[in-house]
């Protein structure tokens, strides 16, 4: 009878359910075959104890499923890490009568980072900004939570923790947690209030001596916990020993053997287990399997066997080999291989990347749907990964129930605040101006069509291109003949100034910066009416709004911001901040964390994350505190977070359906298999035995963007009309017809135009649209003589054009100096080319018109500048601020700027010139750098310059008889060597990265 079985012994009474079996089913299971003779309210009157809310309710689903479709009244459940007064098993004003209430997390945080705030000077580096001063309170509140659960009187004792060996920083670090001990809990009695952890403990320890001194009468359980705090751990041996209380521990080992018991250490998965079982001073052997656990089922027992052995000590694995031949003994007496029995139904899936993990579980949880009633768990400790798999679940209308919840950076209130905060830093940055705008709760108080075409204009006309300086830039750019996005810009405008308002003085108060950003996002969400429409709805704008609000109330204690910390305090607070989405969700897919999955079994369990630093996670970095120090306090060490993990995955590895799924590389960084994997292939190895992969799954993962056979794009070569293609080119033209013909398709005949990026990076261009600004106003203030400052004149030209083409202006003060530099070297060339007396010829205009098969075509160019000599020349000059074309390529045809311009000059094509003789073709090249500039000539004049340009038109004409072909088309990049020399804005359209790196180049039909 499972009554007697379970409570007909003696206490105290310790269970245990092994890692293979479902935990809360059997518990179920057990205790309802237990009461099942007491009558029906006899279930409903027991009390189960669970470590998280989420068991209580996995817990409850069980005892649902254990009824089979009858009608049942669970137990009691309770969470014992989220114990309270005026719930079961308490009565109201019972044992937490006298507790103050728990201070708010958000509060706390807030509390702490005036602290720290408050004790700065005791800190290296003097006084820390806001988000640091909120990075280090959380710091602290973490050592505040251990000294609270592991119980110790830390007070007076930092000054033994410092040896004379360690560098000043811990001396720093414990005057500093010193002072902060004693100032923290004054600060909580003036508050009334008390820390979660320690009311917690609190409440654990008044119902231990509770129960210990009037023992419950009724069928009390406590089930799953590892029993990590003290007071846990004790609580627990009063539980056991209760008249009908009992313990079910989830997968301790009672195969391990008891020299590897006797090494369990922190890290191993026993090890929480084993420090239970001592504190309450049970042996091992005491522990009795739970009734409903007891059946035979051999897979699952050696798929539990096998775990186990992989993840045993370290010092116990020196003899493998001679466990896997002890293992296999045993199996022989039931016929099979153990090793290969206990692997049966476990599968490993290594992904090239975290994003085609993520791909794989999605799928490997759509596929369980395919089977009716089936049911699947995702099992990852990165909430990252996570979320992304609820993602790539959405494109079937899959919800899987996630605790991972949405960050609040992520939900769209979020997202909006955290855009007003840097829009605040940096007011006219218009990739964040834009991302507002477009924002879904944007409105500006105007009606939907109106706002769409404002907002279209905006964009284009003066949030793309170089960043404007000021408001009145940027509303210029705009003109008259556009009230509407004139009317947005003004809204926009408003918002943002009464937004930095409270920066006026350089720094703010985060609260009043946290109130003009509310109010901020208000004006921004306001529908016609005036209304914010729903920027407070939903899970997402209540969490910002209380965390607005908690900045609003509680943050006068933080240090004064300027406009950029304050951005970076908020993105620092939603960062950290989850909200659960709620909703209706799929009853047969769950997405869980580790801890979260150790009450629950699904058919399919998938474990992901399986690289080391995620699971299991890397040791927290400790500001205050060095190993040695935790040591000394009495604090756990590092490593027993690592062995609470390794239990949950040896749990959740005994499932009759495990994948377990891990990523070769992390955010495009190699990543390391997680050491259980390591072990469990590795034993796995030693046994001769593969564990099975799922090929066809990274094929699914694979095409599920892209079916069929990788087939990259060949190389375009679109053919016209021959009527379409154009009869007039500019010499720059005739370049790109001769490079990139297809960017002469794009931009001559189908017309299309690079749209600028918003924030265009203007350096280069400003630059070079600098240089021949101020040659062109040099050459025309001095046409003849140069004066004696030409060097200063030259340079003020020059950082009056850099301002004019839009130079940010911290790139400004590096320009200055290397404008000093070339107009030095521009003086010295003035001078030099100037005694000759030329007449200069500044951005002339020419064009040559010569008769083909298809008619006539015009050639036109306009020469940065032309120098007439008394001796019938005209020498050709071509400004550059970057590395001018090679002698090889211009003699190739692959540049023939300079030739062409020579071709027309030489044809009587430059009216201003008359007719002349082609001179020297030369390419100015001037940086400022070392040297400032150089001259490239690249045909000297008379015969060289003469036949240069006459190879070049020569070539112009067979090159536009042949595009005068039907069939000829205009092929991408005719020259492939030059695709990372030459960068063209038809790259993207032509697909050139993929067609010149996937060994085909071939040309194919448009």
């Amino acid at each position: 009878m499972t009554w007697d079985a379970i409570f007909g012994r003696p206490g105290p009474r310790w269970f245990n359910i092994p890692a293979h079996r479902p935990f809360a089913l059997d518990l179920a299971k057990g205790l309802q075959a237990a009461l099942v003779d007491l009558g029906p309210e006899a279930l409903s009157q027991a009390v189960v104890l669970t470590p998280t809310r989420r068991g209580a309710r996995a817990l409850a689903d069980a005892f649902l499923a254990a009824a089979e479709g009858r009608a049942v009244l669970p137990p009691q459940m309770r969470p014992l890490g989220d114990l309270d007064e005026g719930e079961p098993p308490f009565e109201p004003g019972d044992i937490a009568i006298d507790l103050p209430a728990a201070i708010e997390p958000l509060r706390r945080r807030f509390e702490l980072t005036r602290l720290v705030h408050e004790q700065a000077h005791l800190l290296a580096g003097g006084a820390p900004g806001a988000a640091q001063a909120l990075e280090l309170a959380d710091a602290l509140g973490s050592f505040f939570d251990s000294l609270q659960i592991e119980e110790i009187d830390a007070q007076d004792r930092l000054d033994e923790l410092v040896e004379a060996d360690l560098a000043e920083h811990w001396r720093l670090s414990s005057r500093f947690l010193e002072a902060a001990l004693h100032a923290w809990p004054k600060r909580l009695h003036a508050m009334g209030l008390v820390d979660v952890s320690a009311r917690r403990v609190a409440l654990l320890r008044r119902l231990a001596q509770s129960w210990r001194e009037h023992p419950p009468p009724g069928v009390l359980i406590a089930a799953g916990s590892t029993g990590t705090a003290p007071a846990t751990a004790d609580l627990l041996a009063v539980i056991a020993a209760a008249p009908l209380g009992a313990v079910v521990l989830p997968g301790l080992d009672e195969s391990l053997a008891n020299d590897a018991w006797d090494n369990v250490g922190e890290q191993h998965p026993q090890g929480a287990m084993r420090r239970l079982l001592l504190r309450a001073e049970v042996d091992r052997g005491a522990v009795a399997t739970w009734p409903a656990s007891a059946t035979f089922q051999a897979r699952g027992r050696w798929r539990r066997r096998v775990v186990n052995e992989a993840l045993r000590p370290a010092e116990s694995t020196a003899d493998w080999l001679g466990v896997i031949n002890k293992l296999r003994l045993e199996g022989e007496k039931e016929g099979i291989d153990p090793i290969a029995a206990g692997l049966e139904g476990l599968s490993l899936i290594s992904a090239r990347s975290g994003e085609e993990a993520a791909t794989v579980a999605a799928l490997l949880l759509r596929e369980t749907l395919e089977t009716p009633g089936r049911t699947a768990a995702l099992v990852a400790p990165d909430q990252g990964l996570a979320r992304r798999v609820a993602a790539k679940l959405a494109r079937w209308g899959v919800i899987a129930d996630s605790s991972a919840g949405e960050a609040l950076s992520g939900c769209r209130c979020g997202v909006l605040a955290g855009l007003v905060a840097r829009a605040c830093a940096d007011p006219l940055d218009p990739v964040v101006l834009l991302a507002i705008l477009k924002h879904p709760f944007a409105r500006f108080g105007l009606e939907s069509a109106t706002l769409e075409a404002a907002r279209e204009t905006l964009e284009r006309r003066a949030l793309r291109g170089p960043r404007p300086d000021a408001w009145e830039a940027l509303e210029a750019r705009l003109g008259d003949a556009h009230p509407a996005a004139l009317d947005l810009a003004a809204r926009l405008r408003v918002v943002l100034e009464a937004l930095c308002t409270p920066f006026a003085g350089r720094e703010a108060e985060p609260g009043d910066a946290a109130r003009a950003l509310a109010t901020a996002m208000e004006a921004i969400a306001a529908d016609a009416s005036g209304e914010p429409g729903e920027l407070w709805a939903g899970h997402g704008g209540e969490g910002v709004g209380r965390l607005l609000s908690s900045l609003m109330r509680e943050a006068e204690g933080l240090p004064p911001v300027t406009a950029q910390r304050f951005a970076d305090l908020l993105s620092r607070l939603v960062e950290g901040e989850t909200v659960r989405a709620g909703g209706a969700t799929h009853p047969r897919l769950r997405i869980l964390g580790a801890i979260e999955a150790r009450l629950v079994r699904a058919d399919r369990l998938i474990l992901a994350g399986l690289e080391e630093g995620v699971w299991p996670r890397g040791a927290p970095l400790d500001p205050f505190l060095s190993r040695p120090m935790r040591e000394k306090l009495g604090l756990p060490p590092p490593e027993r977070r690592v062995g609470l993990a390794a239990h949950d995955f040896a749990q959740a590895a005994c499932a009759p359906d495990v994948v377990l799924l891990h990523a070769e590389r992390r955010e495009g960084a190699p990543a390391v298999k997680s050491r259980w994997l390591w072990r469990l292939e590795t034993l796995a190895r030693g046994a001769g035995v593969a564990i099975a992969g799922r090929p066809e799954l990274l094929d699914w993962a694979r095409n599920l963007d892209a079916p069929g056979e990788y087939a990259p794009a060949r190389r375009p070569a679109p053919a016209p009309p021959v009527a379409h293609r154009p009869r007039v080119l500019a010499v720059t033209r005739v370049e790109a017809l001769t490079r990139d013909p297809y960017a002469v398709w794009a931009r001559d005949i189908l017309r299309l135009r690079r749209l600028e990026r918003p924030d265009e990076p203007v350096e280069a261009r400003a630059r070079g649209t600098a240089i021949h600004a101020a040659f062109e106003r040099f050459a025309k203030t001095w046409p003849r003589e140069v004066p004696d400052d030409a060097a200063q004149v030259f340079e003020g030209y020059y950082v009056e054009a850099l301002e004019a083409a839009g130079m940010p202006r911290a790139a400004l003060a590096r320009e200055r100096a290397l404008a000093r530099e070339a107009a030095m070297w521009v003086a010295d060339l003035e001078r030099r080319r100037r005694k000759v007396g030329p007449t200069l010829l500044i951005e002339a205009k020419g064009r040559l018109t010569f008769k083909t098969a298809g008619g006539p075509f015009t050639v036109t160019a306009i020469a940065d500048r032309i120098e007439l000599t008394p001796d019938g020349f005209g020498h050709i000059l071509d400004y550059k601020t970057g590395k001018a074309p090679s002698q090889k390529v211009v003699d190739a045809g692959f540049s023939p700027q300079l030739t062409l311009t020579a071709a027309i000059l030489g044809a009587g094509g430059f009216a201003e010139a008359g007719e002349v003789i082609p001179g020297d073709l030369t390419y100015l090249e001037v940086t400022g750098r070392k040297p400032a500039g150089r001259e490239e000539v690249r045909a000297l004049a008379g015969e060289r310059a003469h036949e240069a340009a006459e190879l070049a038109l020569i070539g112009l004409k067979d090159l536009i008889e042949q595009f005068e072909d039907p069939l000829r088309a205009y092929v991408s990049r005719t020259a492939p060597q030059f695709v990372h020399q030459y960068a063209s804005d038809y790259d993207h359209l032509a697909r050139v990265f993929e067609w010149s790196t996937s060994g085909d180049d071939g040309e194919a039909d448009a």
